[in-house]
């Protein structure tokens, strides 16, 4: 009888109820979108940030020198410091590449060594000073999408390649487009070397890279005579940030003399994004909650005043008010487990549609979501359907008066 009645009800409501599961599946779909995309908020955001470049720096510690035989670190006069009779900088030796791909992770990250030295270059009867950078220039391209190479631009720079890159500040200054040859002259009297590469490409990226010639590591090792011998090495660790900070731990632990440091502005700029981005999710699901429950009451507010009379024939022929209202109870639940089952299947679409927007890639489905946000719809209906509680101060004489 109890299950008869409850369908009763629902076909004899039919259009306010509806209303109330229409709000209730709306609120679980827009509840479901933006749980996943809190779920996913950290990896997808990391994921982005590793196209902005390098988020960890190996460099030497100066403070902590050791010798060649006993270590990574070695105190070697550094090209400026050649250039300009600055104090000697600590290069590395190229073994430290090896070890970071050693890392159990260390097929997912992406690594680009780097020299600097300060070269002159023939401009006209003059030598211009232009900071020449040593790199694997397939790997640093990949290091900074963002880069626009013009000219003919090679995939492939790796090994003792005499080609390079030309910022397009130096571009302008030497006068250089692509397919012209420069002249990199390093050191003086009987020391002097002597470089002659051909430009590749002129790189338009809007940061240093604009004033530097980038040539392979390999040429300007042997420009300035230290062969295997490296400034610092850039990192592209992917991850959250408590997988990177894992992988920086696990680093620093393998190359005693080094020190392994995450870029501070990407770091600091995405602990803030994610801290806004949960903010704003945590905020957002509130207010979905709070407004699908005032439309859930409303609707149900209107439901009692339309079944008074029911109610008071019930309580007339002897029905308990404890019947009643778990009657009432189990109808609002009901409509809750349906709209927040509906919710979930069209939240999923909506979340999918949200990560392509977004984040350019579809975000994961995650199962464990649907309970938590049927409970959530249940909870949405029982607090909405507040009003019918009303119902039991409905006296039977005043309905059998017709009042």
């Amino acid at each position: 009888m109890f299950w008869r009645i409850l369908g009763q009800l629902f076909r004899s409501s039919r259009g306010r109820l509806a209303v109330a599961l229409i709000a209730i599946a709306s609120g679980a779909a827009v509840t479901t979108a933006l749980i996943n995309l809190n779920l996913d908020a950290e990896q997808k955001v990391s994921a982005e940030f590793r196209t902005l470049g390098a988020n960890v720096v190996v460099l030497p510690n100066a403070a902590r020198q050791i010798t060649a035989g006993q270590g990574f670190a070695t105190s070697l006069p550094s090209p400026r410091a050649a250039a300009t009779d600055q104090l000697a900088a600590p290069l590395m030796y190229e073994v430290v590449i090896n070890r970071i791909q050693e890392d159990p992770e260390g097929s997912r990250l992406v690594a680009a060594p780097y020299l600097y030295v300060v070269a002159n270059v023939a401009s006209g009867e003059s030598l211009q000073q232009i900071i020449v950078a040593g790199t694997w220039l397939d790997t640093a391209t990949q290091l900074s999408p963002w880069w626009k190479i013009t000219g003919a631009e090679v995939k492939n720079h790796s090994g003792d390649e005499r080609r390079c890159f030309v910022g397009r500040n130096v571009a302008l200054q030497l006068n250089l487009a692509p397919g012209s040859q420069i002249e990199l002259i390093y050191g003086n009297g009987a020391a002097t070397r002597k470089a002659i590469l051909s430009v590749s490409g002129i790189i338009n990226s809007g940061g240093q890279e604009d004033n530097q010639i980038m040539a392979n590591l390999a040429v300007v090792q042997e420009l300035i005579g230290e062969a295997q011998r490296i400034g610092l090495v850039r990192l592209s660790i992917p991850g959250t940030p408590g997988e990177i900070a894992s992988a920086i731990t696990r680093i620093s632990a393998a190359l005693p003399g080094i020190d392994v440091r995450p870029v501070p502005q990407l770091a600091q700029a995405e602990g803030r994004l994610l801290d806004r981005i949960r903010g704003l999710i945590f905020f957002m699901v509130a207010l979905i909650l709070v407004l699908t429950t005032l439309c859930v009451f409303a609707s149900m507010a209107a439901l009692a005043m339309e079944r008074r009379r029911d109610v008071g024939l019930m309580k007339a022929i002897g029905g308990p008010m404890s019947r009643v209202v778990r009657l009432f109870l189990t109808e609002a639940g009901t409509l809750g487990l349906i709209g927040g089952l509906i919710g979930y299947v069209a939240g999923i679409f909506l979340s999918q549609w949200i990560g392509r927007r977004a984040f350019h890639v579809a975000i994961e489905v995650r199962p464990e979501v649907l309970p938590f946000v049927m409970a959530l719809m249940v909870a949405v209906a029982l607090a909405g359907a507040l009003p019918l509680r009303l119902l039991s101060h409905v006296r039977p004489a005043e309905i059998l008066r017709g009042e």
